[in-house]
């Protein structure tokens, strides 16, 4: 799609092939107008029964290869990804008047890419994949501090907390990708680039 062919499409869109590249024009963007974690994205799964469940992550990395962001692979999500390994996002910016929302399938990230995200992380954040049972049924509150502490005087040594063997990162590969621009009265601007059976990306206008 040539310049002429998006004449009339707000400027932000520009009128480039490769999504990965608009994405981050607008991450950066959103790095320096919104106040609070500009990378805290909606991911959305699917249980055993085909009911969605959504909740915020971080996003912590993203390349041509996919979107990463770490969990306890134990967890609600890290279940439903273990057998559904398909997964959307949704990007919102509300100082932009912007969402971007992308779909596609999830993989593991290498061992070693997740224990340099792992101790990249506070002392405190460490201890805390380590104590929390993620998403299990907690008798009281009480019962995640006793476990934080027993960690901490398991781990006392600040550098060398390893990571836990059910605590990685995933990385969602897309397959489409949209970006939403606010419109008056609701007529919204939507463009949308989809991989094709090669593994090209084609892009398109989509009605509001």
């Amino acid at each position: 799609m040539n310049q002429k062919n998006l004449l009339g499409i707000n400027s932000c869109f520009l009128d480039l092939d490769d999504p990965i590249q608009l994405f981050k024009i607008w991450m950066d963007e959103a790095i320096k107008s919104e106040p609070n974690d500009p990378n805290a994205v909606a991911l959305a799964t699917a249980d055993d029964d085909n009911f969605p469940s959504v909740r915020m992550v971080l996003l912590k990395d993203f390349s041509k290869e996919g979107f990463v962001f770490y969990t306890n692979l134990n967890s609600k999500k890290g279940n439903e990804l273990k057998k559904n390994p398909k997964a959307s996002m949704c990007f919102h910016w509300k100082s932009l008047l912007r969402q971007i929302r992308i779909s596609g399938t999830i993989s593991l990230v290498a061992d070693n890419v997740a224990d340099v995200y792992y101790n990249s992380r506070s002392y405190e954040s460490r201890i805390g994949a380590w104590a929390s049972q993620q998403s299990e049924k907690l008798n009281s509150r009480d019962e995640l501090i006793n476990s934080i502490a027993k960690f901490k005087k398991k781990y006392n040594d600040e550098k060398k907390v390893p990571r836990p063997p059910y605590w990685s990162g995933w990385n969602l590969s897309p397959t489409s990708i949209e970006f939403w621009l606010d419109g008056n009265d609701r007529i919204h601007e939507r463009l949308n680039y989809k991989k094709d059976n090669k593994g090209e990306w084609t892009k398109s206008l989509l009605s509001p």
